[in-house]
C-alpha cells in the first residue's frame, strides 16, 4: 500500500455554487480502476468529508458515487445564503482547497499498472 495525495489522482477538484443556500463539490478522477478502488473501499464518504470541512453530516445533502464521469459528487448546505451579509464566496468556488488534504491509502500494484504517481 503507498499513501496517494488526492491531488495526483484526480484530473479536476472543484467547487461552484448550487443556488442559494448550497455548494456542490466534483472530484473527477483520472484512471477508471483507481476510481473503482476508491468506491468499493468507501475510502472517500461523508464522514471524511464533514471532518475535512468541520461539518456536522446533516449538511452534507448529497453524496455520490458518479460512474459515467468517474467522480465523487457532494452537496453541503451552506451557513449563509448567498449574497447575504458575511458570506464570502457568492458563487462557491473557493471552497474546495480542503480537499487537497485527503491522501488515501491504495495498492501499489494499482498505481504501478495505471502509471499512478505519489
Amino acid at each position: 500500500m503507498k499513501k496517494v495525495s488526492l491531488v495526483n489522482l484526480a484530473k479536476t477538484i472543484r467547487s461552484k455554487n448550487a443556488g442559494v443556500d448550497h455548494i456542490t463539490f466534483d472530484i473527477i478522477f483520472k484512471d477508471r480502476a483507481v476510481y473503482e478502488y476508491i468506491k468499493q473501499n468507501r475510502l472517500i464518504n461523508k464522514e471524511l468529508i464533514a471532518r475535512i470541512y468541520g461539518l456536522p453530516l446533516e449538511r452534507i445533502v448529497l453524496f455520490v458515487y458518479f460512474d459515467p464521469a468517474k467522480a465523487v459528487k457532494f452537496t453541503i448546505r451552506r451557513s449563509k445564503p448567498s449574497g447575504s451579509p458575511g458570506e464570502t464566496d457568492v458563487m462557491g468556488a473557493q471552497q474546495y482547497p480542503p480537499l487537497f488534504e485527503i491522501s488515501l491509502m491504495l495498492p501499489e500494484d494499482l498505481l504501478k499498472s495505471k502509471g499512478g504517481d505519489s
